[in-house]
């Protein structure tokens, strides 16, 4: 007969297993759905949807477009034609003229430097405007000045920074900054302000052109550099190609500073006279500065003309930027028998536009017209036209 007490311990037993099985069930429930206790194949599984998901997502996200920040406002490629008027042009230059620009955004003027006339205009709005900082152009004026007053020739070296020296050939050769920066602080405002007036700076070019300005010289040295920077960059000075063409033709025929004339009709042109603005001392010192005008386009800051013309060709670069654009200048001419063509350029835009693109521009004008063997069919000025020559003198 099984004793009471021994009833009571199975009992507690029980109760004791009981509970340790409610304690161990929960446990093994949660095991079942930890990671560790899942097979490879289905833990891969599981992994798979979420991964292919983010996956397409990304994809179909538009990709954004990356903003590449320009400090240029003037566009390096237009429509340089747009609005001009050619009635009374040459054909045959503002052909040459108008391939040689191509795309670039920019003015081509092309004058006779014996008779003041205008050949052709690209870009008209350009050419007549408010005009643009010099750059460097503005050094062949300061050049002339300080020929003018005796404070060198063509073989004075200028002391540049220790043992460097360097004479005028090279220095308007190679665009040298510092050479002209010490012209210009041994002539003082008043001079160069005389020169640049009497060369046609800060006055209209033309004879009745519709539409052109004056462009403007300052009335005191710079605050941005002072004389130094007045004539090594032409600071707060505003020139139009109108100008620097003038200037340019006043140098190619030796010193004779004439009206541009922009005929209307062929009729016009044909019976154009030549007129006199004045008439520049500047015959002996002319020779002083051709050979560093020819050296810029032979090794100098204009060297890529040697590249695209045999032709003897004369001329100055300028480089600089002003009102969020850069500036790419040539003034220059040429000389084939007793012809001289002078061809001044504009570029404005980015970094594309700077001086020796210029030039290389006008290279490509002088060498388009000799494949036409234009200057072979140049016409001589009629009686009438030298009758007008001789009186306006």
């Amino acid at each position: 007969m099984i004793s009471r007490n021994l009833i009571l311990r199975f009992a507690v037993l029980l109760t004791l297993l009981c509970s340790l099985s409610l304690a161990v069930t929960p446990a093994k429930k949660g095991k079942k759905k930890s990671s560790a206790a899942r097979s490879p194949a289905v833990s891969k599984l599981s992994k798979t949807p979420a991964t292919t998901k983010s996956t397409t997502t990304r994809s179909r996200t538009p990709a954004r477009k990356r903003r590449v920040y320009s400090p240029w406002t003037e566009p390096t490629y237009a429509d340089s034609t747009d609005g001009d008027s050619i009635e009374g042009e040459d054909l045959a230059v503002r052909r040459a003229a108008v391939a040689a620009l191509g795309r670039l955004n920019g003015s081509v003027v092309v004058v006779d430097a014996g008779t003041g006339r205008i050949l052709s205009m690209v870009n008209q709005k350009l050419a007549l405007g408010g005009g643009y900082q010099p750059c460097s152009t503005i050094k062949v004026p300061v050049a002339m000045a300080a020929l003018s007053e005796g404070l060198i020739d063509r073989e004075t070296k200028i002391r540049l920074y220790g043992r460097t020296k360097m004479n005028l050939t090279e220095a308007l050769a190679k665009s040298n900054n510092p050479y002209f920066a010490r012209l210009g602080e041994q002539l003082g405002y008043e001079r160069v302000a005389y020169y640049a007036h009497l060369f046609g700076l800060g006055e209209k070019a033309g004879l009745d052109i519709p539409g052109e300005h004056p462009g403007y010289f300052p009335k005191e040295p710079p605050k941005n550099g002072g004389m130094g920077m007045l004539t090594s960059f032409g600071e707060e000075i505003a020139l139009t190609p109108l100008q620097l063409a003038a200037f340019m033709g006043a140098i190619a025929n030796g010193g004779t500073l004439y009206y541009l004339q922009y005929p209307k009709t062929e009729l016009e042109a044909e019976h154009l006279a030549p007129r006199v603005k004045r008439r520049l001392d500047i015959d002996n010192y002319i020779p002083e500065v051709r050979p560093g005008m020819m050296g810029a386009a032979q090794y100098g800051t204009a060297r890529r003309i040697a590249a695209i013309t045999d032709e003897a060709v004369f001329g100055k670069t300028g480089t600089c930027s002003e009102r969020r654009t850069h500036l790419g200048w040539f003034g220059s001419f040429s000389e084939v028998g007793a012809t001289k063509l002078v061809v001044a350029v504009l570029l404005t835009g980015g970094r594309p536009s700077v001086g020796p693109m210029a030039a290389g521009v006008a290279g490509e004008v002088y060498k388009r017209l000799a494949e036409t063997n234009y200057y072979a069919g140049i016409r001589p000025l009629s009686p009438v036209t030298l009758i007008g020559a001789q009186s306006s003198q």
